[in-house]
């Protein structure tokens, strides 16, 4: 067998068997009529989400790891923060799957108030979790559409340890805020020992030595680990800034 095929062989069984028998090679005329028609199926979607968020009251998102366990500490943190925000007023936000997501549709559930779920359509991981309101759980097929959501229906972001979907959700919202896209709204890393080496990095490698970012810019994050200081850092903000959609 020569290189290329042990490739393509390696790279075949690496796929899941459910993706593999859709795969198959397009043409560019059939990549163009199928891209055109997809328009009004992310319009649907635009407007689905759109039409039921915008009812939903101030709410704060809440991301993490899908492979969190429920006996993690972390899993019962984020109930206690989801449940601690709905006392307070908001509802809760999250990607409506297992885990970190999870708990805080739990949270929100124990503590009686708004659970807002949105899925995603993916081919490992993702479920719908029995804690979302029957009438807040959206289901997406597009990444894109569904980070709009996320950011413009949440009141503040509350990231708990996670993988690399996290950090997509955490440094978009960072970037948008940075770069004057959206409005100004309060991020939270919940757990010092997670993130202090992502954030001893920012600062020593991103602000020190190149200088890729302004020392303004790690304003907009917080580190935290109680749902206390999570509540603190909302009412603050909220004191000084009104409760609503962020563009």
């Amino acid at each position: 067998m020569n290189k290329k095929n042990r490739f393509v062989k390696l790279k075949s069984n690496s796929i899941p068997k459910n993706m593999r028998k859709e795969q198959r090679h397009k043409g560019w005329n059939e990549i163009k009529t199928n891209d055109s028609w997809a328009i009004f199926k992310i319009m649907g979607e635009f407007v689905n989400g759109f039409e039921k968020m915008s009812k939903i009251g101030p709410c704060v998102s809440i991301f993490g790891s899908a492979r969190t366990k429920i006996d993690d500490k972390y899993y019962q943190l984020a109930v206690d923060v989801a449940h601690k925000i709905v006392d307070h007023g908001y509802g809760v936000i999250t990607g409506g799957g297992p885990g970190i997501m999870e708990a805080g549709n739990k949270g929100a559930h124990i503590g009686g108030g708004t659970s807002v779920g949105l899925n995603i359509d993916l081919p490992f991981e993702q479920h719908d979790n029995p804690y979302i309101d029957s009438d807040k759980s959206l289901d997406f097929d597009y990444f894109f559409v569904r980070k709009v959501m996320f950011v413009k229906y949440s009141q503040g972001f509350v990231v708990m340890p996670g993988g690399f979907g996290t950090l997509d959700e955490l440094f978009e919202a960072i970037t948008l805020i940075q770069t004057k896209k959206i409005d100004v709204f309060p991020i939270i890393l919940v757990g010092t020992e997670f993130w202090e080496g992502l954030m001893d990095w920012v600062k020593t490698i991103l602000l020190d030595k190149f200088g890729n970012i302004s020392p303004e810019d790690l304003e907009l994050i917080h580190v935290v680990d109680t749902p206390d200081e999570v509540l603190q850092i909302l009412d603050k903000f909220y004191g000084k800034y009104n409760l609503s959609p962020n563009f």
